[in-house]
C-alpha cells in the first residue's frame, strides 16, 4: 500500500516541462467523440420527452449511447495524458494545453453518473420539467460541458490557429462550443423558443396574455445562442460557415425534444446562422473593431428573430394579429444583442483605430 502511494505521488509530481499542444487531428477526434457523447444526451432527452412510460429503469438503450459516448471521449483524453507520461512527463506537465479541465471533469462526471443511478433507483425517473432540476443531472451537465469544450480550450491559444483560422482548423472548437450551447439550452428548455411550432408562434403573438411566455422565451434563447457567437467573434475572425455550422448543431437539441415537428422554425434558425456569417464577412467585427462588433451583435439578433417570426407566419399562413408584438420582438432581440456586444467588448483592443 505504501509503495502504491509513493508511486502515485511520483506520478502526480509535476516534472516541470512546459505543457504542449495536441495536433489538430487529435482535437478533431476529441470533438467527434464529444459528438457521440452529445448525441447520446439528445437521444436521452428525446426519450424523457416522448417515451415517459418506458423510463422505468436507469439501464436504457439511450443511457447506453450516452454513457458509452462518455467512456469513449474520457478514454481518449486520458490516453493523451498517458502518451506524455510515457515520454517521462509527470503531473500537470503531462496534460496537453486545454485538456486539464476536461481531465478533472472525467471522474467528477462518473461520480455524478453513479449518483444519478442511485437517484433513479430510490427516487424514481423524472418525466417532466423536474428532470431539469435534478441535482445529479445538473452535476452531469456541468462536468459534461467541461469535457465537450476541451477542443475549444485547446484551440484558444494554440500557436498554429492564428487570428484567421480555416474552417477545418477551427472545426473542433466550433463543435465543442456548439455542444456547450446545446447543454445550456437543454437545461433552460422550459424557456426555449426554438421548441415552438409555427402555429404556436402565430397564436401566441395574437393573444396578449399568451404572448408573455413566448416573448420571454425569445429573450432567453437569444442570449443563449448569441453569446457563444460573440465569444467566437471576439477571439477570432471566424471563417465563413462557422455560425451556420454552430446553429445547425444547436438546432438538434430542440429538434430531438420535439421529434422535429417544428422543422420550419429550426431551419429558420440555421438560415439565421448563414445571415450571421454574411454579416461577419460584411462588417468584419473583431476585438479591434468595436463599432463593427456592436453592429454585428445587434443585427445578428435582429435578423435571427425576424426570420423566426417571418418563417412561422409563412408556414402558418398568417401574421400574428398583434402588430406591436411581431414587429417589436425582433427589435427587442436586436437591442439585447447590442447590449451583449457592449458587455463582451466594452472597449476596443489596444492599438485599434
Amino acid at each position: 500500500m505504501a509503495t502504491a502511494d509513493a508511486g502515485l505521488r511520483r506520478l502526480l509530481a509535476d516534472s516541470g516541462e512546459d505543457r504542449g499542444w495536441v495536433s489538430p487531428r487529435t482535437d478533431l477526434v476529441t470533438a467527434l467523440l464529444g459528438l457521440w457523447f452529445g448525441i447520446g444526451l439528445m437521444i436521452d432527452a428525446w426519450a424523457h420527452t416522448n417515451l415517459p412510460s418506458e423510463l422505468e429503469t436507469f439501464f436504457t438503450p439511450w443511457h447506453a449511447v450516452f454513457y458509452s459516448g462518455f467512456a469513449a471521449v474520457a478514454g481518449w483524453i486520458i490516453w493523451q495524458v498517458l502518451r506524455n507520461v510515457r515520454t517521462g512527463r509527470q503531473g500537470v506537465a503531462a496534460v496537453p494545453m486545454g485538456y486539464l479541465a476536461g481531465l478533472v471533469a472525467i471522474p467528477a462526471f462518473a461520480a455524478f453518473g453513479f449518483a444519478d443511478m442511485m437517484w433513479h433507483t430510490f427516487l424514481g425517473i423524472e418525466t417532466s420539467v423536474d428532470i431539469l432540476f435534478s441535482p445529479s443531472h445538473l452535476g452531469l451537465v456541468a462536468t459534461m460541458m467541461l469535457i465537450v469544450t476541451t477542443p475549444l480550450r485547446s484551440a484558444w491559444h494554440a500557436p498554429d490557429v492564428g487570428v484567421r483560422p480555416s474552417l477545418w482548423r477551427l472545426l473542433p472548437a466550433l463543435v465543442g462550443l456548439a455542444f456547450a450551447t446545446t447543454l445550456v439550452s437543454l437545461f433552460l428548455s422550459y424557456g426555449d423558443a426554438l421548441q415552438q411550432g409555427a402555429d404556436d408562434v402565430v397564436t401566441a403573438f395574437s393573444d396578449l396574455d399568451r404572448s408573455v411566455w413566448l416573448a420571454t422565451a425569445m429573450v432567453i434563447t437569444n442570449v443563449i445562442t448569441l453569446a457563444p457567437v460573440l465569444l467566437l467573434v471576439r477571439r477570432w475572425q471566424p471563417p465563413f460557415g462557422s455560425v451556420t455550422l454552430m446553429y445547425a448543431i444547436v438546432a438538434l437539441m430542440p429538434g430531438a425534444q420535439t421529434t422535429f415537428r417544428n422543422l420550419p422554425i429550426l431551419l429558420a434558425f440555421v438560415a439565421a446562422g448563414l445571415v450571421s456569417d454574411l454579416l461577419i464577412r460584411w462588417l468584419r467585427p473583431s476585438a479591434a473593431r468595436r463599432g463593427a462588433y456592436w453592429a454585428f451583435a445587434g443585427l445578428s439578433a435582429f435578423a435571427t428573430w425576424s426570420l423566426y417570426i417571418g418563417v412561422a407566419s409563412a408556414t402558418a399562413g398568417s401574421l400574428p394579429s398583434v402588430p406591436e408584438l411581431w414587429t417589436g420582438a425582433p427589435i427587442v432581440a436586436g437591442l439585447i444583442g447590442l447590449l451583449l456586444g457592449a458587455l463582451f467588448l466594452p472597449d476596443a483592443a489596444p492599438g485599434s483605430q
